[in-house]
């Protein structure tokens, strides 16, 4: 993508942006503001969802083991895999 349709596109999103904003501060319903944060909050997208069973798994482990104390210091690390 060029330089000049990098700044459309950042524009163009900066532009939607400043629209969302200018619209949400005019909501005087508190419903309607809750609404709009849940609606907007579901949007996000978690990136343990696009993580692979495996990869996920050795997270859990990794935790577990964190969990049960086994640590190993950084640099430690550092020099053991150098």
């Amino acid at each position: 993508m060029s330089i000049l349709k990098q700044k459309e596109v950042y524009m163009d999103i900066k532009s939607a942006k400043i629209e969302l904003v200018r619209l949400i501060v005019g909501i005087d319903n508190p419903q309607g503001l809750a609404h709009e944060i849940d609606t907007i909050s579901a949007q996000k997208e978690d990136f343990w969802n696009e993580l692979v069973d495996s990869l996920k798994e050795e997270i859990r482990l990794g935790i577990q083991e964190l969990d049960k104390g086994n640590r190993t210091d950084f640099d430690e690390f550092i020099r053991q895999v150098s």
